[in-house]
């Protein structure tokens, strides 16, 4: 009995070790802008943000997303560094609701679906996987320095709706350059002097 019970906490512990190695490679989902990610064509208002959770929380079914007046569904995932990407998974929903195919295109933060006639920086045909063991590795070289990530889900197995659980996002972060953090922060700010100058040249604009 002692041997049998030594065995399973050895088998305990490696499964423990598994989880901390997971939840540290799927951990991107803590570099991304989720103030300012879009999900266009979701059912419920902010729902798709929920789906970039924790790995340990991949199958907590309540928080997920699902399409509302077709089965498309597309993701704008900005990131508050610059990403390498390396993989992703996805859970999708119960029967034929799993999206059968994702579309991912690399810093085209203002794509609707109307653009989604462009080429996509790659395409990968997806399985239904409700588990979330299987993981698709990205093109290195085309996913090597990205800021915005869209992915398109265009289609499922034939539902009516797509849903999803879990986008889990594998890959290195670095923070923006301390210049690039400086410009963004300028560019974003009024400058007074600027309207000062304005009105000594005579360049003023009318106030009502």
């Amino acid at each position: 009995m002692a041997e049998h019970s030594h065995s399973c906490g050895h088998e305990h512990h490696e499964h423990d070790k598994d989880t901390l190695n997971k939840e540290s490679e799927f951990s991107l989902y803590l570099k991304i802008d989720s103030a300012n990610v879009k999900c266009l064509n979701e059912s419920e208002e902010d729902s798709g943000v929920k789906v970039f959770k924790p790995w340990h929380r991949r199958l907590d079914k309540s928080e997920f997303v699902e399409s509302d007046a077709d089965e498309e569904l597309l993701f704008i995932i900005p990131f508050t560094g610059v990403v390498k990407l390396k993989g992703i998974i996805v859970i999708g929903g119960e029967g034929d609701s799993h999206p059968s195919k994702m579309r991912l295109y690399k810093d085209r933060p203002d794509l609707c679906f109307d653009d989604t006639n462009i080429a996509a920086d790659q395409e990968i045909d997806l399985n239904p996987d409700k588990e979330g063991i299987l993981e698709y590795p990205t093109k290195a070289v085309k996913f090597s320095n990205v800021h915005t990530l869209t992915i398109h889900f265009p289609s499922n197995f034939g539902a009516e709706f797509t849903k999803i659980y879990y986008i889990g996002l594998r890959g290195d972060f670095q923070e923006l350059p301390r210049q690039e953090v400086i410009i963004t922060t300028y560019e974003s700010s009024a400058n007074p002097a600027d309207h000062q100058a304005d009105f000594r040249h005579g360049a003023g604009h009318d106030i009502y």
